[in-house]
């Protein structure tokens, strides 16, 4: 789940503004924190499906699972498992 959470990291890193990124750890709250707002938390869905080959319904897009990357990570990785 490591190489998913470098990756997550990655994107959270394009989205995120002034240069935050390099301060965010797994556990930081990027949507509720208000470090994301609702426009990249679109982006940051959009680009997960892409990379990871999932789809995300729009009642799984919540911050629940899209809130820190250790949730980002977990949640991708129950879909994966899904899918197999």
């Amino acid at each position: 789940m490591d190489e998913i959470k470098q990756q997550i990291r990655a994107m959270v890193a394009e989205l995120v503004p002034n240069g935050r990124a390099s301060q965010l750890q797994d556990y930081t709250a990027l949507r509720s924190g208000g470090i994301l707002d609702s426009m990249a938390v679109l982006r940051l869905v959009g680009m997960v499906e892409e990379k990871f080959g999932i789809e995300v319904s729009a009642y799984e897009a919540g911050i629940e699972n899209f809130d820190r990357i250790n949730d980002m990570a977990a949640y991708v990785e129950r879909k994966r498992m899904a899918r197999a």
